[in-house]
């Protein structure tokens, strides 16, 4: 994967900015896939997150991803956005089904 260099963006809330990893190019079995054939990647590098989910007694909600974390996150969730030539994923935390130790 390529080094991350700063993102200008600063997301909101619970939300989470993840890099997504390369979709793989060829099976276990050596044949290599077409882009049309290539799934969607699950899996990628957390590089900005939120200050948390406002709770309602005025406190903030601790969020439990932080930025170099490698996630799994679900196949169509949050919104896809490109900034400066990077394609980013928009996702809320809850979005995120794990976090890769």
């Amino acid at each position: 994967m390529a080094a991350t260099k700063t993102i200008s963006l600063r997301p909101l809330d619970d939300r989470v900015i993840v890099q997504p990893n390369e979709a793989e190019q060829t099976t276990a079995g050596g044949i290599v896939l077409p882009d049309s054939a290539r799934e969607k990647p699950q899996r990628g590098t957390v590089v900005a997150v939120g200050p948390g989910k406002l709770l309602d007694s005025g406190n903030r909600g601790e969020l439990s991803v932080a930025v170099g974390d490698v996630v799994i996150y679900g196949k169509y969730g949050g919104s896809e956005i490109e900034v400066d030539g990077q394609e980013l994923k928009i996702l809320r935390e809850s979005d995120i089904l794990a976090k890769i130790a």
